[in-house]
């Protein structure tokens, strides 16, 4: 197994500013006034942040970043294992390594099935990485712990959740999950297929959402870790989820022939 001391970053300068300053700046912008509450989990996307920016920071603003976070990311690449466990110390974004927790890490190599350390499924995955600059703005001292989900089924994925509420137990911990919505339709159906995912979302119901996106064929690319972060929450006792804001790339682009859609929901 390799293990790395810093993960670098793979799409700074291309997702999100590579110069520090510019990315506080921009990142500042998106969160506008924050807005605090305490909650279990969220999802977030994670395109360039012309154009989900302005979601994630409405997410993001109305969450409380508690000192450690798990973040959730599906894989894009095919790399590496199928439940991937960040194996490095740190995670740079531009002006700063944050901190990966060692003590998260080894919670959930002990709880969660087919957990395993690994870097390669992280190298070039740009989803978890792009959530970072929100957490750190809002919790300088924040600790991370990103995994990456590939190659699960649905039953598989809920065990995942199961196994986080195990491992986290007792710790002040939110999970993230990062994801966007449908991808490259034109807007009018892009809109109504993400209705159809958002409706168990927000419903709390983790198997109800990854049915929805596998019968209905809704390019939702974080189905796994927002089934996950629901099933982790439902063991925590959610009681509600909300929809804080919700995009397509053509909100920004003025393209609405082929767009990509963005939610943010917020569950506590």
């Amino acid at each position: 197994m390799t293990y790395v001391d810093v993960r670098l970053p793979a799409v700074a300068g291309r997702f999100y500013p590579g110069d520090a300053a510019v990315l506080a700046r921009d990142v500042a912008k998106y969160l506008g006034t924050p807005a605090p509450a305490p909650r279990l989990g969220l999802v977030a996307p994670h395109a360039g942040y012309m154009y989900s920016g302005g979601v994630a920071g409405k997410t993001f603003r109305l969450a409380r970043i508690p000192p450690l976070v798990v973040i959730l990311a599906p894989n894009h690449t095919g790399r590496g294992a199928r439940v991937s466990v960040l194996a490095a110390r740190a995670l740079r974004i531009p002006g700063r390594d944050v901190p990966v927790s060692s003590e998260l890490s080894q919670r959930i190599l002990r709880e969660v099935p087919g957990a395993t350390l690994d870097v390669r499924a992280h190298e070039r995955e740009h989803a978890a990485e792009v959530e970072v600059p929100f957490l750190v703005a809002l919790r300088p001292d924040v600790e991370i712990l990103p995994i990456v989900l590939g190659g699960l089924g649905g039953d598989e994925t809920v065990a995942v959740g199961r196994g986080l509420a195990r491992a986290l137990a007792g710790l002040d911990v939110l999970a993230v999950a990062s994801s966007d919505m449908s991808h490259y339709l034109p807007d009018a159906m892009a809109r109504a297929r993400d209705k159809l995912a958002l409706e168990p979302l927000l419903a709390l119901d983790p198997e109800g959402l990854y049915r929805t996106v596998e019968d209905n064929d809704i390019s939702m690319c974080g189905i796994l870790p927002a089934t996950a972060m629901l099933a982790y929450a439902r063991e925590n006792g959610a009681a509600r989820a909300e929809l804080a804001a919700y995009a397509t790339s053509g909100d920004a682009s003025g393209d609405y022939s082929a767009v990509v859609g963005y939610a943010g929901v917020l569950v506590s």
